[in-house]
């Protein structure tokens, strides 16, 4: 066995064993108390007319959403496993630092052509039953400035992994592997700061009721919390939400300026109160941390089994541009094959940020018209197929959260 085959073993096996230990030590795989969950009846939760459109909207989306996947790895595969690929990037002209971000943006591009009808059928079903308001222009806008994005994340990412590839030799499994990690640290704790911003404007939470409110929630739940913002999220969709990033000095609170404008009463204002305790119990427990330390642990163990597979060739051939389009494929099947066990993780946290709102509010009325409203805004399927839930599923269903509701509480 020769010295990079070993490395990679070894590397393997460490990012394995960490990623197991971590998710074991830091994931609340026992976030509610009792047994299986009893499940409502959805038609106890919506209304006929509401279901109707909830089943309507999802499946087609789900149809739209499930094809695009389809396609876009088969362009991957096409380009990664077949000559064509590397026939294409082989015309890319420029030095080599230009080429490698050249075929980046080559195969990308590609991919974004072949799955843009999708991402059009289904921004349209969204403006067709108001899930969203954004504007043709501003969509496309959004859309290539995220494939920039990607393109130059993806492009430094490569880099990395082509110079460790040169300048280890035989070692360098060890030297990306821990590259790779500290790459996928520093890029969550930047991209509150770096990355957001390019897509959206944010402002403090405005003094008032609810701000007093919700620094109050912090406080009896141990969060330092420096500010709240408010995101502008209203001039592109409809739904209600908030959410957490970041970490340490780069950790924010941010919520939908749709979600800060829609109390009215003390219903809906005891609904809001819910998702905002629903975030801070991801403050309070480090989530955002949690995920970049134990995604850094997977990181790592794919860098492992990526070795392996290069082990077995001339390992100089794949760090050059026309290896790109097979290691892009590589990537996106991985990231697939994935899904199972990302969702499945986060589903065990954010049952467990859903039970600590319910304890910090003690408010079952708002947390479950808030499920309802969440359910009825979104359109979502309130009973998905088993295993959809469980290769796509990242949250709880609506009728899931319910029933946790009703234990935590009743």
């Amino acid at each position: 066995m020769n010295v990079t085959r070993r490395t990679s073993w070894v590397v393997l096996v460490v990012g394995a064993v960490a990623f197991v230990v971590l998710a074991w030590w830091l994931i609340p795989w026992h976030p509610y108390p009792g047994g299986p969950l009893h499940l409502p009846d959805a038609r106890d939760v919506f209304t006929a007319e509401e279901l109707k459109r909830m089943l309507a909207y999802s499946g087609t989306a789900r149809w739209i959403s499930r094809s695009s996947l389809v396609v876009s790895l088969a362009v991957a595969c096409v380009l990664g496993f077949t000559p064509l690929g590397r026939r294409l990037v082989a015309r890319l002209r420029g030095p080599w630092l230009v080429r490698v971000v050249l075929a980046v943006a080559a195969v990308t591009f590609v991919g974004w052509v072949a799955t843009l009808p999708f991402g059009v059928a289904l921004h349209r079903l969204q403006l067709r039953y108001g899930l969203s308001r954004q504007a043709w222009a501003s969509w496309v806008g959004d859309s290539l400035l995220n494939q920039a994005v990607g393109i130059l994340t993806t492009s430094l990412a490569l880099l990395a992994l082509f110079a460790c590839i040169r300048l280890g030799r035989r070692w360098w499994p060890a030297l990306a592997a821990g590259l790779v990690a500290a790459l996928v640290v520093v890029g969550s704790f930047v991209y509150p700061v770096a990355i957001e911003p390019l897509f959206n404007d944010f402002e403090p939470l405005p003094h008032g009721q609810l701000r007093s409110e919700v620094m109050a929630i912090a406080d009896r739940e141990g969060v330092r919390l420096d500010d709240v913002l408010v995101v502008d999220a209203s001039r592109r969709t409809t739904s209600l939400n908030a959410y957490v990033t970041g970490f340490g000095s780069t950790r924010r609170v941010v919520l939908y300026d749709n979600l800060v404008d829609s109390q009215r009463g003390a219903v809906a204002h005891g609904a809001v109160l819910s998702v905002v305790a629903h975030e801070l119990a991801h403050a309070k427990h480090d989530d955002v941390l949690v995920g970049t330390v134990i995604g850094a642990a997977g990181a790592v163990a794919g860098v492992g089994l990526l070795g392996l597979v290069l082990s077995y060739r001339r390992q100089d051939r794949y760090a050059t541009p026309e290896a790109i389009p097979m290691l892009l494929a590589v990537f996106a099947l991985a990231s697939v094959l994935a899904m199972p066990v990302e969702n499945g993780l986060s589903r065990q946290v954010e049952t467990r940020a859903d039970v600590d709102a319910l304890r910090a509010t003690g408010d079952l009325e708002s947390f479950t018209r808030l499920q309802h409203s969440l359910g009825v805004r979104s359109l979502s399927d309130p009973s998905p197929q088993a295993w959809s839930q469980w290769w796509f599923g990242s949250h709880p269903t609506t009728l899931q959260r319910i029933a946790i509701a009703h234990r935590v509480l009743d």
